[in-house]
């Protein structure tokens, strides 16, 4: 069937019914009168009309199902294997004889719901099919409530049911439809690179590539190039044509992660992107039209920069269209133990082992914790914890060393005393020490490392930064990061290389730093 048969089935539905009744009805008036959820297929089972009760139940609109397949409309659990609409076409009697079937369908707003389907032919006058019809019956009320369907624990690769990320659920699939710029704020460690990804996956671009970009890690001079790529000869070493990461990404999702990091001149070209979709690699004199979505992600306060004159309002406006802003764990209530039964699973799998849980000690001391790395630090905790266990459950000596020494020592003394870490338990098993200990600074009479400025040293001794960055510190973010490098330099006794790895980051992202934060004198 044509595009015009199908609009001119979509058209007869606006006809008035005549002869019916004593005055003429229009027909469209009365498919939305029917309280049942009905849909109009095509013979090439797209959907060319939905009736009020069926937008309602599948939370999307007319005009947006309106030649979309039908699978792609309500998601049924038959789709792919005992499609209805098989059996009808197969049926000798399928003009007479509608097929019933239950099965759960998938609604706009990603909510489980059960239904059952009946679906039947449509015949023209002169016998030859046209379309079919698809009604749904909600069977939620006709099911007790204990046996109703769960509602999903998160999306894609996301996992959270606190009312926080189930509102960020709620919104992301509408978001991921559309084209509009996306914002993730949110502190390290909490997904924001997982909500990027699931983004991209819920969206028409799902089948083109998803190209991410740290911000942070290329120094100013090769962000340029790798981003917007450059042309040969451009510069010294540029040998050859580089297309950049935004050609990389047409027809898909280019990821900004760390965008607070992003050099002003290039916050520049970024915002001229926006407005017309135009690049301009380095060495051309062409700009190159992509077709790409952005979507960043920063832990920063971008107000907070843009006063400092750190970031561009309008680029800040631009990229604010939408913004998602991910809670930390520490606010998301029950979240911690899921996380924490989920992450068990998936690394005794990996490793092989048979973990059935956590002792109730144990479980106390990770439900207490303030997790200030988010969701990355507790699944690195489960991770070293099934390394190291070889019980069937995880007990107080399995856990990280700093852990018990936020309270958990006491605890775990009181219910028998437990071996010092470094030494054998009561059974034999060695004790895991701490991976990893403050050094004692060497240096000049002062304990001042070598490589670590006077001015350093003397602000970190004298502001207690040896203990734990953002612990109940006050001060803004810039205040907490100046302290976590200076307390990285201190431990690795003034070599800049081992102060990087410690924190995870690369060489030139920590010279930058500390140049931001004047600590490079």
């Amino acid at each position: 069937m044509t595009t015009a048969t199908r609009e001119g089935m979509a058209s007869e539905l606006w006809p008035l019914l005549q002869g019916l009744f004593d005055r003429p009805v229009a027909a469209r008036t009365l498919l939305d009168r029917i309280p049942l959820p009905l849909a109009l297929v095509s013979a090439e089972r797209r959907v060319v009309f939905l009736n009020q009760a069926a937008c309602a139940l599948t939370a999307m609109s007319r005009e947006r199902a309106l030649n979309l397949p039908c699978r792609y409309v309500f998601r049924c659990s038959l789709c792919t294997v005992g499609c209805p609409l098989d059996v009808v076409d197969k049926s000798p009697s399928a003009a007479v004889a509608p097929v019933a079937r239950e099965a759960d369908i998938v609604n706009a707003d990603r909510a489980r719901i059960p239904v059952r389907v009946t679906c039947g032919a449509l015949t023209g006058a002169d016998g030859s099919r046209v379309g079919y019809f698809e009604t749904l019956e909600d069977l939620r009320l006709f099911r007790p409530s204990e046996a109703r369907p769960e509602w999903p624990q998160g999306f894609g690769d996301m996992l959270g049911h606190s009312p926080e990320m189930e509102r960020v659920f709620r919104l992301l699939p509408g978001i991921a439809q559309t084209d509009s710029s996306v914002l993730v704020t949110g502190e390290t460690g909490t997904g924001k690179d997982l909500l990027a990804e699931a983004v991209h996956n819920a969206s028409n671009r799902a089948k083109g590539p998803f190209v991410k970009v740290n911000c942070g890690a290329l120094p100013e001079s090769l962000l340029e190039s790798e981003l917007f790529g450059h042309q040969k000869g451009a510069f010294t070493g540029a040998s050859e044509n580089k297309p950049g990461r935004f050609r990389l990404a047409h027809n898909g999702t280019l990821f900004l992660t760390e965008v607070g990091d992003l050099p002003l001149p290039l916050q520049v070209k970024l915002l001229t992107f926006l407005d017309d979709k135009i690049i301009h690699p380095l060495g051309s004199t062409r700009g190159v039209h992509v077709d790409v979505r952005i979507i960043a992600a920063t832990h920063r306060d971008l107000r907070g920069m843009v006063r400092e004159g750190r970031f561009r309002e309008d680029l800040l406006y631009r990229l604010n269209v939408v913004r998602f802003h991910l809670p930390p764990l520490r606010e998301r209530g029950d979240d911690v133990a899921l996380f924490l039964a989920h992450y068990l699973k998936v690394y005794a799998g990996m490793f092989g082992k048979r973990l059935s849980g956590f002792t109730p000690a144990a479980e106390q001391v990770l439900l207490r914790h303030a997790y200030p790395g988010n969701v990355r630090e507790l699944r690195n905790i489960v991770e070293y914890c099934v390394n190291v266990c070889q019980d069937t459950h995880v007990d107080l000596p399995h856990l990280p060393r700093y852990l018990l020494e936020e309270g958990g020592e006491a605890h775990a003394e009181a219910r028998g005393g437990r071996p010092a870490r470094g030494t054998a338990s009561a059974d034999g098993r060695a004790e895991v020490p701490r991976a990893v200990s403050p050094a004692t600074p060497v240096g000049d009479a002062s304990g001042r490392p070598p490589g670590v400025g006077e001015a350093t040293w003397t602000e970190a001794a004298g502001t207690g930064a040896m203990g734990a960055v953002g612990a109940g510190a006050e001060g803004t973010w810039a205040d907490a990061e100046r302290r976590l490098i200076m307390e990285a330099l201190v431990r690795a006794r003034g070599r800049r290389g081992a102060a990087a790895a410690e924190l995870g980051w690369a060489r030139t992202t920590l010279w930058r730093k500390m140049r931001q934060h004047g600590l490079d004198q």
